[in-house]
């Protein structure tokens, strides 16, 4: 009688806790190197400053827009502006009057007709041309704001593709992997830098698709490195990603040390035992010993059928077909 365990086997790597490969999100030359490898950067902090000349010619000239283009820049438009006003007002006071004494000339019966509808319609032009002054003052005032806004929104864009040309960091962490230059072309399709927690770390895992549907999270996971020959390490599964890998045909799975090496780094081999279940008092025969998975040959030469239950990779478990007195044979191969 022996204890058995069924496990699930699954290869992968070490990866740092939140690890993830920092990209450009534009071409460029590489103007200056902020960090190298090992370097401990915070969320924010530059890695690399990128030169080109168009996004900085273009913030300059948004720069310079948005300098000319303010309401305050432009107050001799609005003075100008307001000085027709008060022109165009003055000439309708002015005939207005001259109309008044028109009228009152006409109703002494002095004058002609002829004067009173001249001095009628230079009021009615000089009232146009009020209204019309007002409303241009209106207008331009209207138009010099939307330009300025136009302007600082342009600065604001520019600046913000300006800001494209720094690559800066997306979290805290350590530079694991930084080999760029100065002069260094870099293009928005290739990593500059991978960058990761150097506190954490966790296990990325390929589970063969035939063994996912028993995989779940919280299973105990028995962990072996090249770098801890002879050792073993416990984790627990924390993370099964919902999709597949089609050309692998296997699923990828996180799992968490709970009895970590005293050392790691990102990117070491891994092997790992997922536990699925597991027997005390079984009665169990080595796995070579079983026919089909499904018989057994007795001392004598009896093929006999038998229920197998648990199986790991040297022993399975006999639930029904043979006791523990029976004694068996290994098949010849």
């Amino acid at each position: 009688m022996q204890t058995i365990t069924e496990s699930v086997y699954a290869s992968g790597k070490v990866k740092s806790k939140n690890q993830y490969e920092a990209f450009s999100p534009v071409p460029g030359i590489i103007r200056q190197v902020h960090v190298t490898e090992g370097t401990m950067v915070h969320k924010g902090d530059p890695l690399v400053s990128l030169v080109n000349e168009t996004s900085q010619l273009s913030r300059e000239a948004a720069g310079i827009s948005a300098q000319y283009s303010t309401v305050q820049a432009n107050l001799d438009k609005l003075q100008e502006a307001e000085a027709n006003i008060d022109l165009a007002k003055t000439k309708l006071q002015n005939d207005s009057l001259l109309l008044d004494r028109q009228a009152k000339l006409w109703n002494s019966g002095i004058g002609t007709r002829n004067d009173l509808e001249q001095r009628q319609l230079a009021v009615k032009n000089s009232a146009t041309a009020y209204q019309t002054a007002r409303l241009r003052y209106r207008q331009l005032k209207q138009q010099l704001t939307l330009n300025e806004k136009q302007s600082r929104k342009n600065l604001q864009i520019s600046s913000t593709v300006a800001g494209d040309y720094i690559v800066r960091a997306k979290q805290d962490g350590t530079v694991y992997s930084f080999d760029k230059e100065v002069g260094e072309v870099v293009s928005p399709q290739v990593p500059i830098a991978v960058i990761g927690n150097s506190e954490d770390f966790i296990l990325e895992l390929q589970v063969d698709e035939y063994d996912i549907a028993k995989i779940k999270p919280g299973q105990k996971v028995l962990v072996s490195m090249d770098s801890y020959k002879g050792q073993a390490f416990d984790g627990i599964v924390t993370k099964i990603e919902p999709i597949m890998n089609e050309r692998s045909r296997s699923v990828t799975i996180e799992a968490a040390f709970t009895k970590s090496p005293p050392s790691l780094y990102p990117n070491l081999t891994a092997e790992a035992n997922i536990l699925i279940n597991s027997r005390e008092n079984a009665i169990t025969i080595p796995r070579d010993y079983l026919i089909d998975d499904s018989y057994v040959l007795l001392k004598g030469g009896e093929k006999r059928k038998v229920a197998v239950g648990l199986k790991d990779y040297q022993k399975a478990e006999v639930l029904q077909g043979i006791g523990k007195d029976d004694i068996i044979q290994k098949p010849e191969q």
